[in-house]
Formats: C-alpha cells, structure tokens, sequence
C-alpha cells in the first residue's frame, strides 16, 4: 500500500468537510488503480473497515466506478470513531 490510514483519512475530510459525509471516492484525488488497490486493503482488516461506509450510488458514470473486492463503490463515508487507531 503506498498511502498510510491518516493520509488517507486527511484527503477524505478534505473531500467530504468532516465525518460522517459520504462523498465520492473519486474526490480523493487518487488514480483508479491505487484507489481499488487501497481500498481492497484496507478492506480487508475488520478494525479498519468497521469505520468505511462504501457504497454504489446508481447513475455514476463508469470511470466513477472502482471494484472493490469485487464489488462497484462509488462512494464513501468514514466515521468520526476512527481516529482512536489512527
């Protein structure tokens, strides 16, 4: 993984304006490829994904969509909580 868990919370409050706000995935400002390979890992740990709301949103268009662990996301919310593993 090329980005740590802060750095990518910090782009996500910067995207969203705060906790709690879903916001599209591709407003992080990431490339397609590092975004799913990011996401798919962090998927996969239940401490950290236990705080990731992903969600598809339908009518995105399909350079909006990522696969992550084989499912279509579009968007994402991060809560507020996580900051007790950061």
């Amino acid at each position: 993984m090329t980005m740590n868990l802060k750095e990518l919370v910090a782009k996500y409050l910067a995207a969203a304006g705060g906790y709690g706000k879903q916001t599209p995935i591709a407003s992080l400002g990431m490339s397609h490829e590092e975004t799913e390979r990011v996401f798919d890992f962090l998927d996969e740990d239940y401490h950290i994904s236990r705080f990731f709301h992903l969600r598809d949103v339908a009518g995105e268009s399909p350079a909006l969509i990522f696969e992550i662990n084989g499912f279509p996301q579009t968007h994402i919310s991060i809560d507020g909580e996580i900051q007790e593993i950061l």
